[in-house]
């Protein structure tokens, strides 16, 4: 009996330290994440084209950070062509649709709206404490550097000019 409860703690704690493992292993590549878009279709890591950098946004629609971020993100839109845009919130569907109808999202072939919704994947697989989030891949989905709360967006611009 006592073995059989010993074997029982060695799998559990086993498990969890894999677990960990697995996610640090994934530090660095752009995050396996799935989200619902305003249209009602749900949109996922794999469908972004791996030929052009990448840049994931973590906002929410109701943070006046993220929203002055926004503004100045939408101002300088075509510094942004060359990259696929994917623009991730936790907040409830109607809160995307209002945001995509207020910056015209639907306009640019390169960007991408949605929300993860309660499974925080994406918040927790970047450890986000503050927001706006950006995180800047190259075209084989490698980091190259993110920021928190503060996006100074000439210099994303600048990296994302160097890929």
């Amino acid at each position: 009996m006592q073995s059989g409860i010993r074997y029982f703690i060695l799998i559990i704690v086993s498990l969890f330290f894999l677990s960990h493992i697995d996610i640090d292993a994934q530090a660095g590549k752009l995050p396996p994440f799935s989200i619902l878009q305003p249209n009602g279709k749900k949109f996922r890591a794999q469908n972004l084209p791996f030929e052009k950098p990448i840049i994931i946004i973590y906002f929410s629609p109701d943070c006046e950070d993220c929203l002055l971020f926004m503004d100045k993100f939408f101002n300088r839109i075509n510094d942004f062509n060359k990259a696929s845009v994917v623009m991730i919130t936790y907040l409830p569907i109607e809160n995307v649709a209002k945001f995509a109808v207020k910056y015209k999202t639907g306009r640019y072939k390169n960007i991408t709206v949605g929300t993860e919704g309660s499974s925080f994947f994406v918040k927790d697989y970047y450890r986000i404490m503050d927001m706006p989030f950006a995180a800047l891949y190259d075209k084989n989905g490698n980091i190259q550097i993110s920021y928190q709360k503060k996006i100074p967006i000439k210099e994303l611009i600048n990296k994302l000019q160097k890929l």
